[in-house]
């Protein structure tokens, strides 16, 4: 899908978004979190939300399409590593999130101008491909797989972002994972998303540096807000 400055074809900023840093924060309560943000936003008592945050302890999860081989380990096994495992309902297959990955969940709702699912999707990955074009990494999208991916039509396409969403009632959540200064070594106790004959990578390991946490949550911020035409608010305590 082609890129596109205005995803949504907005002439000015019409609503709100507001971005709360959480922090490391278990999976579980992360999602039991998104969940009543969601209610919420179906009933318009908060304005579109945007949690950003990095999951710890590390947690391999399965979406709606997950395939049980794609789990290297039994959850025994996992779990006796320090890993927690989670069946959840975004699509997709078993991917993993741990310290050191920035993990966006935008609890929004696409109605009235926005209910184009494709077209959100595509915002999540743009989000991706611009944190990295920030940093000189060119990051772009690979045709028949969703996330951000690096060298995509060349000899070693490899994975820096993956996507993973839930819509009801036109209302979103989950979202999108970088990896920012992720220990990749942690991929290989599953197959990322089914996928076996492609690699995975972070900003770090393509830099040959540590990056700035806080920096890229700023940045991802900022471009999603973009993306959706948004005003972004800084909040510190949630709703």
């Amino acid at each position: 899908m082609a890129r596109e400055r205005d995803l949504w074809h907005a002439s000015k900023v019409t609503r709100e978004l507001h971005v709360h840093r959480l922090g490391p924060i278990a999976y579980g309560e992360a999602l039991a979190l998104q969940e009543r943000l969601v209610a919420l936003r179906k009933e318009g008592a908060i304005a579109d939300t945007l949690l950003l945050l990095e999951h710890d302890p590390p947690v391999v999860t399965l979406g709606r399409a997950a395939k049980g081989q794609n789990v290297l380990l039994s959850p025994e096994l996992l779990r006796a590593r320090g890993f927690d495992l989670f069946e959840t309902g975004r699509g997709g297959d078993v991917t993993y999130h741990g310290p050191g990955q920035l993990v966006g969940y935008p609890i929004v709702d696409l109605k009235p101008d926005r209910q184009d699912v494709r077209r959100y999707v595509s915002s999540l990955e743009e989000t991706m491909i611009r944190v990295a074009s920030d940093y000189g990494v060119a990051a772009e999208r690979l045709e028949g797989f969703n996330g951000t991916w690096l060298d995509a039509h060349g000899a070693r396409p490899r994975k820096i972002g993956a996507v993973g969403v839930r819509i009801s009632q036109w209302v979103t959540m989950h979202g999108f994972a970088i990896n920012v200064n992720t220990d990749l070594s942690h991929f290989g106790l599953i197959v990322p998303c089914g996928i076996t004959d492609k690699g995975v990578t972070s900003l770090q390991a393509e830099l040959g540096r540590e990056v700035s946490m806080d920096e890229v949550i700023e940045r991802a911020a900022t471009h999603f807000a973009g993306l959706h035409e948004s005003q972004l608010v800084w909040r510190d305590a949630l709703p």
